[in-house]
């Protein structure tokens, strides 16, 4: 199998445990300086789960915005990790974010209290929060 340049761009490569991936595959990855990393045999959702996540960084940021430069889609994947892990709230963790230091207690629907906006990414995403 031949790799033409391109693959020399390739730091790693994260695969699930399929029959196809033989080991003459991993060696021409190798070759290039690739790192191959096998999915855990534990985990057999473990390659569904980082799509799954990799696609919602796509579809709410990565995919609206002009990206200029690579510095440019760091600081984007960045404050995009940020908003996932400590404001989005996520349905199998009861509307909670999964930064386990930042889980207030939802209020009540009857609470009076006003409500602040914070945007992030220039506008493309807002964060509220109850303000007291």
């Amino acid at each position: 199998m031949a790799v033409d340049n391109r693959g020399e761009s390739i730091g790693f490569l994260i695969r699930d445990r399929g029959a196809h991936f033989t080991d003459s595959f991993d060696a021409v990855l190798q070759a290039i300086g690739a790192r191959v990393v096998a999915t855990l045999p534990q985990v057999p959702r473990m390659n569904a789960i980082a799509e799954r996540c990799i696609g919602s960084r796509r579809r709410e940021a990565t995919d609206r915005i002009q990206i200029i430069e690579q510095a440019h889609l760091r600081l984007i994947v960045i404050e995009y990790a940020d908003h996932y892990n400590r404001h989005r709230p996520h349905r199998t963790l009861e509307q909670r974010p999964p930064d386990p230091l930042i889980t207030p207690e939802p209020r009540p629907a009857s609470d009076p209290t006003s409500v602040s906006r914070h945007d992030r990414l220039g506008g493309l995403i807002h964060e509220y929060k109850h303000v007291a």
